[in-house]
């Protein structure tokens, strides 16, 4: 694919590294560390946060997030460090009962980990995924919420923007919520992330998998300091989510914003001159 051709300097806070054949084996797509380097090059990104892809049940992220902590250097990479928990992100009667019993395994992150990686140089960061791998301890979040770390957060129809209101968003630390809290194409729950920016100041909404111009359109217009760019590569070609932003019917300064300006402001290391 030829080289995307713009005049943006672009950052990424959503992309996907996996470390191991096994972990493609387990995800899907199979792109090395250098040919996700190649795909955000040829779309102009010339940084990326990048985190791995789940892992199977029973099984923690120690070993997946110093993995992709170790491939990050040399190349522009960022890597936020994955956690997972014992907690049942549903708010139904069965998973409030599911927490009263639940008890932290061996292979979940407890309030050690999440201390190491805080202050680890290797990881500016954390990524939740609770509808995938449950939610962390109140423990570990208050070790994040001290050390004032952006915590990028997948965010859908499995774990909705009220959801994420309820159970994040009484901590200090910057939250970004993945593809407008609407995965997957959940137009009303895009929406409903977007709403949430009316009342956080610290919250943030990537563009990975949005697809609607309508609500990356509402957001950057109604909150220009809040969306940031994310790609979701490799499940899609870096290019594919710089052109949905760059055909969008908004001034070049918002565009600028979320392609750089507004990333750097909650990941510093984002930055021109950055870590």
């Amino acid at each position: 694919m030829l080289e995307l051709e713009h005049e943006f300097r672009v950052v990424d806070v959503h992309a996907r590294l996996d470390p191991d054949a096994e972990s493609v084996a387990t995800v899907g797509r199979d792109v090395t560390p250098e040919a996700l380097q190649r795909e955000l090059h040829q779309a102009g990104i010339v940084r990326a946060i990048v985190t791995p892809g789940p892992r199977p049940a029973g099984e923690g992220y120690v070993r997946a997030n110093n993995a992709v902590a170790r491939l990050s250097v040399d190349r522009p990479f960022l890597a936020f460090a994955r956690l997972n928990g014992p907690r049942d992100p549903g708010e139904g009667t069965a998973a409030k009962l599911r927490n009263l019993t639940s008890s932290v395994e061996d292979h979940h992150a407890d309030p050690e980990d999440a201390e190491q990686y805080a202050y680890d140089d290797r990881f500016v960061g954390f990524s939740l995924d609770p509808a995938n791998d449950g939610l962390p301890t109140e423990d570990v979040l208050a070790v994040i919420d001290d050390a004032d770390a952006p915590v990028r957060v997948a965010a859908g129809e499995r774990f909705p923007p009220d959801t994420v209101e309820q159970t994040l968003l009484s901590y200090d630390f910057p939250v970004i919520l993945s593809s407008f809290g609407g995965f997957p194409l959940n137009r009303s729950l895009m929406n409903d992330g977007i709403d949430l920016l009316d009342d956080y100041e610290d919250v943030y909404l990537d563009t990975a998998f949005v697809r609607y111009r309508d609500p990356l359109e509402r957001g950057l217009l109604e909150h220009p300091d809040r969306i940031v760019f994310g790609s979701g590569a490799p499940d899609t070609h870096p290019d594919v989510g710089v052109m949905e932003v760059l055909t969008l019917d908004v001034s070049e300064d918002l565009l600028r914003r979320a392609f750089s300006k507004n990333p750097a402001r909650v990941v510093p290391e984002l930055a021109p001159g950055g870590v």
